[in-house]
């Protein structure tokens, strides 16, 4: 229930940005298109906000046949977490990294990238999947998708509206239209809020994913070792493809070159997960 309201809540406010924009822009006939246009996102979101997801990190489905140790932990840890074993993709991208989609635990998706496989031991794997397995057993996965998606569509009309605004876009005819620099304000701000919600999915279901996926793969140093790793070479190979509107629904910031100051961070610091995670291994020796 909770998760619900969730994303109710997340729904409505991205929605009104976009409204806002769309008003400001191009007064009642912008007020019209974004609220179509919200609709649209809205029930598109929720059902295909996955694949969206998926196919901006050009993220393909691999088989068991394909990758057989994979898969095998995948099978594994959904069996621990009494839930259906979701589908797994592979991202091709050097950076390290991981996150989970879909709309349920029935449509579940682990995705990992190709970095990620390349740089971690067996156990530290086990450790990463185990989190993701977290989010999706703890229903998390579809407000950070939901948000991802509409949060992506924010500043995209963001941008557009600074863009119109210096070329003289903005507006119509007879007083019908938007004004210019309430467009421009929002534009500014509309960045920042969808940024704001990113920070409300939030960090506390990071922690919870850590506490869920310690609990899974059978040890809390494996997830710990994993993310030492990642945080160090995630600094130096960062995502090159992707939406910064996405960056909550992975394991560590996958942007670090473009990373915010700790207050706004999406993401718990990598130290402080590490510190609990290894307060949950001496507690359980």
């Amino acid at each position: 229930m909770t998760s619900q309201i969730k994303t109710v809540l997340l729904l409505g406010l991205l929605t009104g940005i976009i409204l806002f924009l769309g008003g400001a822009l191009g007064g009642r006939v912008g007020l019209f298109f974004a609220f179509a246009f919200a609709l649209v996102m809205n029930v598109g979101s929720y059902w295909y906000s996955d694949k969206i997801v998926l196919a901006m990190y050009r993220a393909r489905e691999v088989a068991p046949q394909d990758a057989p140790a994979l898969h095998a932990i995948v099978s594994d840890l959904a069996r621990e977490a009494n839930i259906p074993k979701p589908r797994v993709v592979i991202v091709p991208q050097d950076s390290p990294n991981a996150f989970a989609t879909g709309r349920n635990p029935e449509h579940g998706v682990v995705a990992v990238t190709q970095g990620l496989l390349e740089i971690l031991s067996t156990e530290e794997l086990r450790g990463v999947l185990a989190h993701e397995m977290g989010h999706i057993k703890n229903r998390d996965i579809l407000v950070s998708t939901i948000a991802g998606v509409l949060a992506s569509v924010v500043m995209s009309l963001a941008m557009f509206a600074r863009f119109a605004f210096f070329f003289g876009g903005i507006g119509g005819r007879d007083g019908e239209g938007g004004n210019p620099f309430a467009a421009l304000i929002l534009a500014l701000v509309a960045p920042i809020a969808a940024m704001l919600v990113q920070m409300g999915i939030s960090r506390s279901r990071e922690y919870l994913a850590d506490d869920t996926g310690a609990k899974l793969s059978g040890h809390p140093l494996y997830l710990a070792s994993a993310l030492e790793k990642l945080d160090a070479y995630g600094k130096r190979r960062p995502m090159r493809l992707g939406n910064e509107a996405t960056s909550h629904m992975f394991i560590v910031h996958p942007f670090s070159g473009k990373r915010a100051m700790s207050l706004f961070s999406t993401h718990p610091p990598i130290q402080e997960r590490i510190a609990r995670l290894r307060r949950m291994a001496g507690q359980a020796a």
